[in-house]
């Protein structure tokens, strides 16, 4: 789970529930995030969540009105891919989004339903920020040769078939795998690394929209 949480519970009051909250040794004036998951409610971490859309929506809405959030800068929900109950959900209750960020491997086959979400998003009148290519190559750590595992490209080419911005690729990367188990933010590691200025350049775009100026306080 997200920063190595996973053994984490929220705290649950009469009428509302606490976040949980990190504190990030990183360069900014800010440097806390707080989150909330199913994940920190279940009584074992092995028991199945097998639920209806009803259900689906009664949580998801009970997370965004409930959860003592405080004050924001920005709320992010990481949705699953597709167009099923909880993002139907989620555009519903938040009916002022700014927008999705839709990521995607590159491979046709992913490529296929993230177009069907592209096209969601536009019936639900939810705009698209851009398109985030993941696990574009893989840069061995040995010879520095890049292997396209997933090929390359095929994000960036949906997103200009789908006339949507673009906002850069992420190379496969063990470090981040590791980095996020332990509960170690990779950027905050590995700021130099090939993976490190991808996120930057990625940063950077998102910061360029407008609005986007505000992430700098």
């Amino acid at each position: 789970m997200f920063l190595g949480a996973s053994t984490l519970t929220m705290n649950c009051f009469s009428k509302s529930l606490m976040h949980i909250k990190f504190k990030l040794n990183l360069d900014c004036k800010k440097p806390i995030w707080a989150t909330a998951c199913i994940g920190f409610i279940l009584r074992d971490q092995k028991d199945a969540v097998i639920w209806r859309g009803p259900l689906k929506h009664g949580l998801i809405r009970q997370f965004l009105r409930d959860v003592r959030w405080g004050e924001l800068d920005y709320l992010i929900v990481d949705s699953p891919p597709g167009t099923g109950d909880e993002p139907i959900s989620v555009i519903q209750l938040l009916e002022d989004a700014d927008g999705a960020i839709i990521v995607t491997t590159p491979q046709d086959v992913a490529l296929t339903d993230v177009k069907k979400a592209i096209t969601f998003c536009g019936h639900v009148k939810l705009p698209v920020i851009g398109v985030i290519e993941n696990m574009s190559g893989f840069i061995c750590p040995y010879c520095g040769k890049t292997v396209n595992i997933f090929k390359v490209g095929g994000g960036e080419e949906m997103a200009l078939e789908m006339g949507v911005p673009f906002l850069g690729r992420l190379p496969l990367e063990p470090g981040v795998v590791e980095a996020g188990d332990s509960g170690k933010p990779y950027l905050q590691y590995h700021t130099d690394s090939e993976t490190g200025k991808a996120f930057d350049k990625i940063i950077n775009t998102l910061l360029s929209l407008p609005g986007g100026q505000n992430l700098k306080d």
